[in-house]
Parts: structure tokens; sequence; C-alpha cells
């Protein structure tokens, strides 16, 4: 049965508490999002309109940073989270082209718009594994569920979404196998070779510091963006684009991601916990949470 609010009625964020409660605002969440972005651009529709239409490559700070706090609105921001859905619908309705394969795209087309969420859930559900540990079918059942709920923040309706676990693999199979490649876009968002400039937010000091540095820090950082990006998407998108994968860098990757799980969760709540996530989080403890009531996180 659909949950799609009422007409009228604002569609609300994920529970507190909920799976997607404890991953979106995790750190860690900050080494699965590679992963998901690489895997939305290689459609090649939205690969197109990234393309024509982003300032990631001249603006790649500013939008990451404007996209992180979007994504925590969705889940942390109260009456907030729809506002931004909002937002995001107005500032997509004049992004249309042509993609790599000649055809019209528009990117409110419900295809589009919906296979841009959709890759949220794969790789929220196979980075877990290594980075938390893995979700157990109540939860990843849960968290569809919490995920199909951010997706009505988004404005995307029920019936361009798959609406139970069992219907979304088919339909990921599928976009998998008729439209994913390897893009332009794909191919900057793993390059190690390509041009990025320091960034440029922070404190004054610690930028020009930085922008000092960079030459010398910023090859490494590229190729642990690479690392993350590639180890972390699903291996069967991974497959599907064309993304190269060792034995070798699977060891490297589960020793590294042995020493996040360890590290992680002993971590302050301040350093452990985005802003929005940490915010969200004290002001729910404080106001509905019971004495004594257990956490439900993952």
């Amino acid at each position: 049965m659909s949950s799609e609010p009422a007409r009228g009625a604002e569609p609300v964020p994920p529970p507190p508490g909920g799976v997607l409660w404890s991953l979106s605002g995790d750190i860690r969440a900050l080494l699965m999002l590679p992963a998901a972005l690489t895997l939305q651009v290689a459609h090649p529709a939205v690969g197109a309109g990234v393309d024509e239409h982003s300032v990631f490559r001249t603006d790649p700070w500013g939008r990451g940073e404007r996209s992180l706090r979007s994504l925590q609105l969705w889940v942390y921001g109260g009456e907030a989270a729809a506002e931004e859905g909002r937002r995001l619908r107005a500032l997509h309705r004049t992004i249309q082209g042509t993609d790599t394969r000649g055809r019209r795209y528009h990117a409110l087309s419900p295809a589009n718009y919906a296979w841009v969420h959709a890759t949220g859930f794969p790789v929220y559900q196979h980075a877990a594994r290594y980075l938390v540990r893995p979700l157990t079918p109540a939860q990843e059942r849960a968290l569809y569920r919490e995920w199909l709920q951010v997706g009505r923040i988004l404005g995307i309706h029920d019936r361009d979404m798959p609406q139970t676990i069992e219907e979304f693999w088919p339909y990921y199979r599928k976009v998998l196998a008729e439209e994913i490649e390897a893009t332009a876009v794909v191919e900057d968002l793993v390059a190690v070779d390509r041009p990025v400039p320091p960034p440029d937010r922070g404190p004054l000091p610690l930028r020009l510091l930085l922008k000092v540095l960079w030459p010398v820090l910023f090859p490494p950082l590229a190729r642990f963006r690479r690392f993350v990006t590639i180890g972390l998407m699903p291996p069967d998108a991974r497959e599907a684009i064309g993304l190269e994968w060792t034995d070798r860098q699977e060891r490297r990757l589960r020793r590294f991601s042995g020493v996040v799980r360890r590290v992680v969760p002993v971590l302050p709540e301040r350093l452990r916990y985005l802003p929005y996530a940490r915010r969200a989080r004290a002001a729910h403890r404080g106001i509905t949470r019971r004495p004594g009531a257990p956490a439900r996180s993952v």
C-alpha cells in the first residue's frame, strides 16, 4: 500500500532513531557519497545535465557544501525538509538538453529524477557493510521505506519509484544493464590527474596554508577519492560502468574499513556527527526521548 501523503499534505522526513537517521548524519556518510554521486552521473541523461549545467568543475567545494546541506535537510530538517524539496525541483526545472545517445532529456523527467534518488539506497546498503556493519534484512527494509519518504520530500511520486525492495532490485539491475556507462562526468570524478582548486571554505589562515600546500596534498587526496569512490560502489554498478577493481584494492579497502569501524564509534558526538545531525539528535533527546529508552541505531 502506498504511503504517499494525501493531496495538500506536506511529506515528512524519516523518523528520529531510524536507520537513515543514524547513517546519513554519521561522518562515515562522507565516504559513501562519492560512490552515490558517481553512480548517478553514470546515467547518460543525468551525466549530460551535470556536465552542461553544474559548476562542479569550477566550484567543487561550494557545490559539495550545498549538496551536503541539502541532503542533511532531507533527513534532519523537520519542516524545512519539504521547503528544500520544492527549492530543488524549482532549481532543476530549466535543466534540459541532449544526452550522449542523442536523446532529449529533462532533469525532472520521472525516470531521470527517480534514478538520481534511487542510487542512494544501494550505496548506503553496500557501504554500510564495510564502514558500519551489515544491515539486517529488517534494517534494509526500514532503510528502503525511509528512502522512499525522502523521495516524497523531493517530489518523487510513488508511481515513479519501486515501492518494495523486491521491486527495487529488478528495476536497479535493468537500469544498470540498459543505461549506465562511463560518462564524461564519471571520468572526471574518478580521475587522479584533473585539476581541482584548493578549498575556499573555512578560516582564512587555513585556506592560505592549503593553497600553499595544495600541489603536495592534492595527488594523494585524488587517489584516495578514487579509491573510496570505486571501492564503496556496489560491485554490479562498478562493473556496469567499467571501473576496474582488483583483489589487492579490495584487501586494502577491508583494512581501511576495519580501522574506520573501530575508531568512529568511540569519537565524541561533536566529531562523529555532521552539524545538522548533531543538532537534530540533541533536540530529539531533549524533547521526546524518554529516560532509559534505548537508542535505535545501526
